[in-house]
């Protein structure tokens, strides 16, 4: 395989993503959707997936307007009937798929550990690691069958730091962080590289009883030389690089983007 020398190459199109098919989890609000127009804004088909149609649509139609290109699949991904019909009807509309970015992810319990019901631990687990783990194993084959793609896995700062209050959250999480090391080490000669995303405390519907509880979001910030909480379009931009030919040679890397929390 010959690589371009990235000097000779314009710095635009090194994250040129034209002619690519990508697919966001989780895409219908916060980080995902920054991801899916951040992707569409640089030449991608973006399916944008979540559980409810009708809120990824919102998201398709905003990317349209904006001039890019993108659709809505629906999918839970805790449920591996959807995640197949899923790629069922990719392969059957695209042929291919050349970016997976998991995104969607469950986090219903935010309490003491000790009080986690099994109603909780189980959804979470079927989200946060059954759910990326078969959606990395079917997008991983459908780019296989065409030559390699990228996967990027959000994770978490919790993974490396357990988050209070969020101990099967945070547990789920560091299992992603080593997921993607495994994907990445087994699937390199295939051309696909698996990388990871940890963001920090970010503005999110998602992450909201952190961000809108004063108490909590007081003592966070303690550790956030940045001293602030991340806009979801700050998470996009490393997606990006993760994602396009600019990271030609980077596999198994866990990012992060969490205005220096882990160094706090």
């Amino acid at each position: 395989m010959t690589i371009r020398n990235p000097a000779d190459r314009n710095p635009s199109e090194l994250f040129d993503l034209t002619g690519r098919v990508a697919l966001v989890t989780g895409a219908s609000r916060g980080i995902g959707e920054a991801i899916a127009r951040t992707l569409a804004s640089a030449g991608a088909t973006v399916i944008v997936s979540s559980r409810k149609a009708e809120a990824c649509d919102a998201v398709v139609a905003a990317i349209q307007d904006a001039g890019g290109k993108a659709e809505t699949i629906a999918c839970h991904i805790g449920e591996m009937d959807q995640i197949q019909a899923l790629f069922a009807t990719i392969r059957e509309r695209h042929g291919r798929l050349d970016i997976l970015v998991n995104n969607a992810a469950a986090n219903p319990y935010f309490g003491h550990i000790l009080d986690t019901d099994l109603a909780a631990f189980q959804k979470t687990v079927d989200v946060n690691i059954r759910g990326y783990f078969f959606m990395s194993v079917e997008g991983g084959k459908l780019m296989r069958e065409n030559g390699g793609g990228a996967i990027v896995n959000v994770a978490s700062v919790n993974g490396i730091i357990p988050g209070p209050m969020q101990g099967i959250y945070s547990i789920t999480k560091a299992a992603v962080i080593s997921m993607t090391k495994a994907f990445a080490r087994e699937c390199g000669e295939t051309g696909i590289r698996v990388n990871a995303l940890l963001p920090g405390a970010t503005d999110t519907k998602f992450a909201s009883a952190l961000v809108n509880n004063e108490a909590i979001l007081k003592s966070l910030l303690t550790h956030v030389p940045m001293n602030r909480v991340a806009d979801p379009a700050e998470m996009a931009g490393a997606v990006l690089y993760l994602v396009s030919d600019a990271s030609s040679y980077t596999t198994g890397t866990c990012m992060q983007v969490d205005g220096g929390y882990l160094t706090a």
